[in-house]
């Protein structure tokens, strides 16, 4: 069987429309990891001690662009995108809270503008992210300016 698209076209996303992720836990191993692959080794997000002392959190948080990487796999399971993305042109981020170790987060997604492409086989839609925590505490805001195809 040949493989078939989940994912929403242009046509599709109408301005307005809301998508809602499942939750995900950010664990000590998840910031460990972004920090070896990122090489991004600093105290805020791996030195327990010194975050004690050294920072308003009183611990260790999770890297922003760790949160913003789990966002997009989380929009991504939705399957809304899955097939029909020709490409992601912007992603712009607000980093409006910490994620502690533990914290359990979730994103919305909201339809905002859509523009015409002057190719007839895509279109541009503008995307608004908030990532919440699990008190329902916004810690990422952003935008995300997305290519889809067109029926």
């Amino acid at each position: 069987m040949a493989y078939q698209t989940r994912g929403l076209t242009f046509e599709q996303m109408n301005e307005g429309d809301e998508f809602f992720t499942s939750s995900r836990t950010i664990t000590e191993a998840d910031v460990v990891s972004f920090a070896g692959l990122s090489g991004d080794f600093n105290p805020l997000h791996t030195d327990e001690e010194w975050a004690k002392a050294n920072t308003p959190f009183g611990t260790r948080i999770a890297h922003g662009v760790l949160i913003q990487s789990v966002a997009t796999g989380m929009a991504n399971q939705l399957g809304i995108f899955e097939g029909t993305t020709i490409a992601v042109i912007e992603m712009t981020s607000r980093f409006v809270g910490a994620v502690r170790f533990g914290d359990t987060i979730h994103t919305i997604l909201k339809v905002g503008e859509k523009k015409e492409s002057k190719k007839g086989d895509r279109g541009i839609i503008n995307m608004g992210i908030e990532v919440r925590n699990q008190k329902e505490e916004a810690v990422l805001q952003g935008n995300w300016i997305i290519m889809l195809k067109r029926s």
